[in-house]
């Protein structure tokens, strides 16, 4: 039986969707035969014990991490990676409990502090596998700028766009205001950097909204993404599962009741999930490659989902994003996908474990 080290919650804005994701993980670790292990950490960055993932209810529909349980200690001593119980007094005279080994840490952490490298870092220098994409694969693909560089670099189509930066912002916002607008035009999405989840993303349809939609983007991020806006368009998305050779599925589609797929469409209002989605065999065989592509493209192991923009009048498909650690609560599309490829939560959570455990043997030279 492995241990997994379940981590969620986090510092970042999507702590709560991190908790609804990391209870499905849970229920389907242990139906794999798995014993887990449940770290929350809260919005402050302590880590804490938790006995089990914090759940949705009708109060409280975006559940977070409590406060008042123990705090936890990840380290590594001469018997390898352990979870320890430290003691809460000031100033802290010990260990209360030594709750074991880990074998295997499962980050169910989305955005900043959690998708990017960070955590990554910390299991990679205690010695612990751990599911998901690497480092420096974690850092590209959070940064949206970063990403659609690398993305560009392989040669897949995408969206044009423009990078603001806060300090041009501040300094020159009427110029800024102008560049955009004569690169793009409108109507166009504005967009933080380093964040998920659509939180801080605004539709824009004038020199105002854009003005606005920058004001919101800056304040999650020191840099925002103008995306050009389409019209007409279907959103698909890939699921990835592999570290050298990944398996892609069929791309499944979304389709949600507001202007664009918002935080409410996401996680708060009912979703139609088609999978596999009714589109031309071409253009699924044209995600799955593009999917493949962006993967590979950004050094990417373990899991992915990529998101697309389907422009069915011009038989066109554009990579939107690459997403190193999916969603998985009950409305992502990442189990729907996998599902409709035969493989169920159980099966799906159970070969990423040993997905981690492959990428820790040293004979086959993945990067920490």
């Amino acid at each position: 039986m492995t241990r997994v080290l379940v981590v969620f919650g986090g510092r970042s804005g999507e702590h709560s969707i991190s908790c609804l994701s990391a209870a499905n993980v849970d229920v389907a670790l242990r139906a794999a035969g798995h014993e887990t292990v449940l770290v929350g950490i809260t919005p402050a960055g302590r880590w804490t014990l938790q006995e089990e993932v914090p759940p949705a209810s009708s109060e409280q529909p975006l559940p977070r991490v409590p406060e008042d349980r123990p705090t936890a200690l990840l380290t590594r001593t001469v018997h390898g990676p352990r979870l320890l119980q430290v003691d809460d007094a000031e100033p802290p005279v010990g260990v209360e409990a030594d709750l074991g080994p880990i074998d295997v840490a499962f980050p169910v952490l989305h955005g900043p502090y959690g998708e990017d490298g960070t955590i990554q870092g910390l299991f990679a220098s205690l010695g612990v596998p751990y599911v998901g994409a690497d480092v420096a694969a974690s850092g590209v693909g959070i940064d949206k700028r970063q990403m659609k560089a690398a993305l560009t670099s392989h040669g897949l189509p995408q969206l044009p766009y423009q990078t603001v930066r806060q300090h041009d912002w501040e300094t020159s916002p009427e110029e800024v205001l102008d560049q955009v607008e004569i690169a793009l035009g409108y109507p166009v999405f504005t967009k933080p950097t380093r964040q998920g989840s659509s939180i801080g993303i605004s539709r824009c349809e004038d020199r105002d909204g854009l003005a606005k939609g920058l004001i919101e983007a800056l304040a999650h991020d020191r840099e925002a993404i103008v995306e050009q806006g389409l019209e007409q368009v279907r959103e698909l998305e890939c699921g990835i599962l592999g570290n050298a050779d990944p398996q892609v599925t069929r791309p499944g589609e979304l389709v949600h009741t507001g202007s664009y797929y918002d935080f409410d469409a996401k996680y708060l209002a009912p979703v139609e999930l088609t999978c596999p989605a009714d589109v031309p065999e071409l253009i699924a065989e044209r995600c799955q490659h593009f999917a493949r592509e962006a993967f590979l493209g950004i050094g990417a192991r373990g899991m992915a989902r990529v998101d697309f923009f389907y422009l069915p009048e011009e038989d066109t498909v554009l990579v939107n994003e690459i997403n190193t650690i999916p969603g998985m609560t009950d409305q992502s599309m990442f189990w729907w996908v996998w599902d409709a490829e035969g493989v169920d939560r159980p099966q799906l959570v159970d070969r990423l474990v040993g997905l981690a455990l492959e990428a820790e043997d040293p004979e086959q030279h993945w990067a920490p």
